[in-house]
């Protein structure tokens, strides 16, 4: 989302493409970027606890970042959409 993009019309447009990319129920991969000491990593993997998924994680070349992948099953862009959305909140979390 671009910084003075309306989030009600970037989260809408969101959801039209994750409707139209791909069937669901089915799969989606987020990733997040988090500083090596930041307490948020623990809170991201908390986000998907109503889920089964598989998390795989890349420290950075100096160690000052982890790079935190999460795939899971989900029935609907909104569930997608409302992690993002909790993601937001956590200071210093990138989202790609």
């Amino acid at each position: 989302m671009l910084p003075k993009e309306d989030p009600q019309e970037f989260y809408s447009r969101f959801h039209q493409q994750l409707t139209e990319s791909q069937e669901w129920p089915g799969s989606y991969m987020f990733k997040f970027i988090v500083r090596t000491e930041s307490s948020h990593l623990d809170d991201l993997k908390a986000l998907f606890s109503a889920v089964k998924p598989h998390f795989s994680e890349k420290q950075s070349a100096k160690k000052n970042f982890v790079s935190l992948s999460v795939t899971a099953f989900f029935s609907s862009p909104n569930q997608i959409i409302d992690i993002y959305k909790s993601a937001k909140k956590f200071k210093g979390v990138i989202t790609l």
